[in-house]
């Protein structure tokens, strides 16, 4: 047998069974379940954090649109301080100060067995405030991006300010920005990985576990990586497709 071959073939079984190797499956049998579990974990995180976040972003938005400066003022400096510094911060101030020190005592129940709510409901609301800030602006553009004469129409018709903002504008901004804010979930999937240093059992912290415990270095990370790719790849193509779809239907 060629020498260069063999070299080749015992590197590539190397990165298939040495400890360090980035396709080291062996501990899939034993703790596939922390990967399972990880992944209900996430998405639920993900989902509920942007759920959560919708109305304190659209109040956020409603304001940052307000004609009072000190309005529009205290809504650019929210969204200002959470777009401006990390989300590792705002999740340690969060979970150790307003959930820690500063007296908020949640109970230690578990849901489906593994999630407890001390620590995922801190989660979501550090998750949930930093993404309204985010989905504020997304809603605001979708407002902006409603002709203008939509509300004069609404006026003229004897609908308050209020009233054509409800019936008339939000309805037709929901079906701007609803393509956006489903791309703000699958990011919300990815971000949510940093809740695994408060030891939330989501996917990353089942692979640092797994990591640490079978000391298979690099493969646990990578089959997470591959699980966060095959949920937020196909999430994204359908998202375009409802994109596309939708601007068909704008231009019949």
């Amino acid at each position: 047998m060629d020498l260069t071959l063999l070299l080749a073939g015992n590197g590539l079984m190397e990165a298939f069974t040495a400890p360090h190797g980035f396709f080291n499956f062996s501990f899939l049998p034993k703790y596939l379940v922390y990967f399972g579990q990880g992944v209900v974990y996430t998405l639920l995180l993900s989902v509920v954090s942007v759920a959560v976040a919708v109305i304190p972003a659209l109040c956020l938005a409603l304001m940052r649109l307000s004609k009072n400066k000190l309005v529009r003022g205290l809504s650019g400096a929210y969204i200002a301080v959470f777009r401006s510094t990390p989300m590792l911060v705002q999740l340690y101030i969060i979970y150790y100060g307003l959930f820690g020190v500063g007296g908020i005592q949640l109970p230690n129940v578990y849901i489906l067995g593994y999630i407890n709510l001390a620590q995922f409901i801190p989660g979501v609301v550090a998750l949930a405030m930093n993404s309204s800030a985010y989905v504020a602006e997304i809603f605001r553009g979708g407002i902006l991006a409603v002709d203008k004469g939509q509300m004069e129409a609404a006026r003229s018709l004897g609908l308050t300010q209020w009233q054509g903002m409800r019936f008339v504008v939000l309805p037709q901004a929901i079906k701007n920005i609803l393509p956006a804010l489903a791309n703000e979930v699958v990011t919300m999937v990815k971000e949510s990985s940093i809740c695994s240093v408060i030891g939330m059992m989501e996917l990353m912290w089942g692979a640092k576990t797994v990591a640490t415990t079978t000391y298979v270095t690099l493969g646990p990370y990578v089959f997470a990586a591959v699980i966060y790719f095959c949920i937020n790849f196909p999430a994204s193509k359908a998202i375009e497709a409802v994109e596309r779809r939708m601007r068909r239907g704008d231009n019949q």
